[in-house]
């Protein structure tokens, strides 16, 4: 049913976007600069990680079933509104949503907790356009930690500021539902996301305050940091099957943990695919599966993602040779599950070929 709302284009330069992803990093020259420290930040971060952490290793065992059965579902639905939400509908714009999801996906953000739509917005498509130069707000060249959490603890690079200017950002603003929750997004954002997940526990199943309170900072905390793994393990450790060019890499691991945002090779290859992989099922990436139900639902629509011939191409042209293991589908490089060997050789043989003519 919703297959007929899929868009495939034959090659890059015909997706409908009014946002410019390409890369541009070449512009960025090395400007090395001074960031000082950011005191609240860096006492804020290491406070919730105290808490957190000493909370679960001495009370783990003092949570009910039920507390862990919230936490755990109420962390990974609110990561459906960074994913399918922030990132893949505003961000991206790799799909078009009806009225009711998108206000549905700005709640769940808000229960993330993970800043305003705007600034979110704004430095993701920063970092896309200028990956991993000085004006990347979490440039991985700088190392894991940077990348990771590092880059909250200092003020912005100039760059990044005088760069991610640049962005443009007419149809965040023209959308009034991220208008309407920016607005709001403080208080809501506190009531979704610490208030409410401490009182449900302790009115529905009788939770000590002590174990609901701290079962929501661990669930926060745990949430950042999957999101966190996205900018930071997927930059360093994987292969690049598709653009061997760039640092962002496939991470089954990640995918798993952070609803399929893990298959970064392909993501910065195609940020404008709706899957952010060339994953031909749902099992490392829901995000994927949660929208492709709405487009069944007719809830979303014009879903954007590349041909297989030009997956093929550019895996041939620019990959290092090797498969993309569970985030690939398609069969164009002999690169399958049960032939993945045979086929890293395959493939790695037709790249050489291409790149010595």
């Amino acid at each position: 049913m919703y297959s007929s709302t899929v868009t495939e284009f034959e090659d890059s330069s015909k997706k409908n976007s009014s946002v410019d992803f390409m890369g541009d990093s070449a512009s960025v020259p090395k400007e090395p600069a001074k960031q000082s420290l950011v005191w609240q930040m860096i006492f804020g971060i290491g406070l919730l990680h105290y808490l957190s952490i000493y909370a679960l290793v001495t009370k783990y065992h003092e949570a009910t079933f039920w507390t862990w059965v919230w936490s755990t579902g109420y962390g990974v639905t609110a990561g459906l509104g960074v994913t399918a939400g922030a990132h893949r509908l505003w961000a991206h714009r790799s799909y078009s949503a009806k009225l009711p999801v998108r206000i549905f996906l700005a709640v769940l953000f808000c229960i993330a907790a993970q800043d305003r739509f705007y600034k979110w917005i704004r430095d993701h498509r920063t970092h896309h356009r200028y990956t991993e130069t000085p004006a990347d707000p979490h440039d991985a060249s700088r190392g894991f930690f940077f990348s990771h959490i590092g880059w909250l603890m200092v003020k912005r690079h100039p760059a990044v500021k005088r760069y991610g200017s640049k962005v443009d950002m007419s149809d965040v603003l023209a959308d009034p539902v991220i208008r309407y929750t920016d607005k709001v997004y403080y208080p809501l954002s506190f009531f979704l996301s610490f208030l409410l997940p401490t009182l449900i526990p302790v009115y529905y199943w009788n939770e000590t305050w002590y174990i609901s309170f701290h079962a929501m900072l661990i669930r926060y905390t745990i949430s950042l940091h999957l999101t966190f793994l996205v900018n930071s393990a997927a930059h360093l450790w994987g292969n690049r099957p598709y653009d061997s060019r760039m640092n962002p890499v496939e991470s089954p691991s990640v995918a798993f943990v952070a609803l399929g945002e893990g298959w970064h090779n392909y993501h910065h290859s195609f940020p404008w695919d709706y899957k952010a992989a060339e994953l031909g099922n749902y099992g490392l990436n829901p995000s994927t599966a949660f929208i492709d139900f709405m487009a069944w639902l007719g809830l979303a629509y014009d879903l954007k993602t590349p041909s297989k011939d030009v997956i093929h191409k550019m895996c041939l042209k620019k990959g290092d040779g090797s498969c993309s293991l569970w985030g690939r589908h398609h069969i164009g490089t002999d690169c399958t599950d049960d032939n993945c060997e045979t086929g890293i050789h395959r493939t790695f043989n037709s790249v050489q070929e291409i790149k010595s003519k």
